[in-house]
């Protein structure tokens, strides 16, 4: 099953670490981001999770779930975790999916059969709290994935959903963001009375809502 921008994210019933969910209920009112891993006990994974532990707190901050998906049975799950916390100095503090019977991969289409028949690629998905998928990205197994980047790629998305902005390349929270080409300026006007700085009639920066 392919799952486009703008789509609502399929619902499922799974066992994690932290008990049963449905998927859709436990996302509740906050963002998501759910992300899979080739296989338990393997060091990119490893680092991996190790490093969403230690970010943990920021996704909180925005108001996102996280959750981790993994083929392997649940008890393997606890086991990993404590290799984890010894090599990474975190030990998981989010859900891990335990998705054995490949159901849940399969209905995020997170088995590439070119890469490998039974193992997930690195998939990322981030959710919106209308359930409709925002971003995803596909890693190989081989590229562990920059979280720094995800949170920042959820700064903009939150902002953008707020405000008629877009934010430009390699932009960071507090920095200058674009005025939508479908804002004429009369309305920008309204929307930003402090003013814009107009580089093109299409490309109008303005200093971010809120900051």
């Amino acid at each position: 099953m392919t799952i486009r921008l703008g789509d609502t994210v399929p619902d499922f019933e799974a066992e994690t670490t932290e008990g049963p969910i449905r998927f859709h209920e436990w996302l509740g009112d906050s963002w998501g981001v759910l992300f899979s891993h080739p296989k338990n006990f393997t060091p990119v994974c490893t680092t991996e999770l190790g490093q969403v532990a230690r970010l943990k707190p920021e996704f909180d901050r925005r108001n996102v779930k996280v959750i981790g998906l993994s083929v392997d049975e649940l008890d393997a799950h606890a086991k990993w975790a404590d290799d984890i916390a010894e090599t990474q100095g975190y030990a998981p503090n989010f859900p891990l999916i335990a998705d054995a019977d490949r159901h849940v991969s399969g209905l995020y289409d997170m088995i590439h059969p070119n890469a490998s028949d039974t193992m997930t690629v690195r998939s990322v998905f981030v959710i919106g709290p209308d359930k409709k998928l925002k971003l995803s990205l596909t890693y190989p197994a081989s590229a562990g994935r920059n979280f720094d980047e995800i949170l920042r790629v959820i700064d903009s998305l939150q902002l953008t959903s707020q405000h008629a902005v877009a934010t430009p390349a390699n932009w960071k929270d507090g920095e200058d963001v674009i005025i939508v080409p479908s804002v004429s300026d009369e309305a920008a006007r309204k929307q930003f009375p402090d003013g814009w700085k107009t580089l093109k009639p299409y490309l109008r920066m303005v200093h971010q809502p809120g900051k």
